[in-house]
């Protein structure tokens, strides 16, 4: 039953339906056991983008919402927590702190709802909240989706600005995911300031348990890098990229800044800074990819279309 939910498939197969060989009182309860499945998670509104994703606000049973996001090429990236307690100060979710964890069920919800709209075969926990300050529910839900839900372990990923404790769980899971790390800067003491409340790892410290994650499973790291115009985009910061990455199993993620509704400290550099910034990396042998963020064009930025929502409604 759970793999069916997960995977959005009948009971019935072609050769017996299920009403043959469950027993009366489990037949009897499926319809209510559904409803409350049903009942985790509902979409409040969806908006599509002109890149082919699609901005998911979704409702909870409680009446808190968080985000998903449909990307394109079979992608989901999912929520874990509503609201964050990290506060990277470049980020909409932030900035209204942590509210709740959601559940390892509320969760895998958002890959069910997804997978009513479209396929989904690759799932990032790179929504609102921190995976690692919710790690026993999220780790929970990879399993679940690992294994029950048929998505490959390496298209599961989990993002995270940075926790020992990840680091010590993630490589004694039966699933292992993909590990994508926040790192947006090689300077200690701006990274500091940019993700005040993210653990106090040095980026070396964070590349080396990342490189022995990467080591032990034979995925390469995703290195995130929201690209911030004057801060994180200078000749400095490529020298310590080359420094920090070089002969490391890893993949820089550039990710221009998405700008937040009602103007804020922060801009997004020209887009050809950043190609600048890939070329040059990629002539030093750090393999990585300049990324148009998904959705920008429908409050793309995590956290902004629920604040939108909070707005009209209040």
């Amino acid at each position: 039953m759970l793999r069916s939910w997960l995977q959005g498939r009948s009971l019935d197969t072609k050769r017996r339906r299920a009403a043959d060989y469950f027993p009366l009182a489990l037949r009897d309860g499926l319809p209510g056991f559904f409803d409350e499945l049903q009942g985790l998670a509902r979409v409040q509104s969806e908006h599509a983008g002109e890149d082919g994703s699609a901005r998911l606000l979704v409702k909870l049973a409680d009446g808190q919402t968080v985000e998903s996001v449909l990307l394109p090429k079979d992608g989901l990236c999912v929520s874990t927590q509503v609201g964050c307690a990290v506060g990277c100060v470049f980020c909409m979710t932030g900035r209204a702190g942590l509210l709740r964890q959601l559940s390892s069920a509320e969760i895998v919800a958002q890959v069910v709802l997804a997978r009513s709209r479209r396929a989904v075969k690759k799932v990032v926990f790179m929504g609102m909240g921190e995976p690692a300050h919710n790690l026993d529910n999220v780790l929970e839900a990879i399993d679940l989706l690992g294994t029950e839900g048929g998505i490959g372990h390496k298209n599961l990923v989990f993002s995270t600005v940075g926790d020992r404790r990840a680091f010590e769980r993630l490589p004694l899971s039966e699933v292992k995911p993909a590990l994508a790390l926040s790192l947006h800067t090689t300077d200690h003491e701006l990274r500091r300031k940019l993700l005040p409340r993210a653990p106090d790892i040095a980026p070396e410290e964070l590349v080396e348990l990342g490189e022995a994650y990467a080591r032990r499973t034979g995925y390469p790291i995703q290195y995130q890098w929201t690209l911030l115009e004057g801060i994180n985009d200078t000749d400095t910061e490529l020298e310590g990229i080359t420094q920090l990455l070089s002969g490391k199993y890893a993949v820089m993620n550039l990710i221009p800044y998405n700008s937040i509704e009602g103007g804020d400290a922060f801009r997004r550099p020209s887009w050809e800074r950043a190609a600048e910034m890939a070329r040059t990396l990629h002539r030093r042998h750090i393999l990585t990819k300049l990324r148009h963020s998904a959705g920008q064009d429908v409050e793309g930025g995590c956290g902004q279309l629920r604040a939108r929502a909070l707005d009209e409604a209040a």
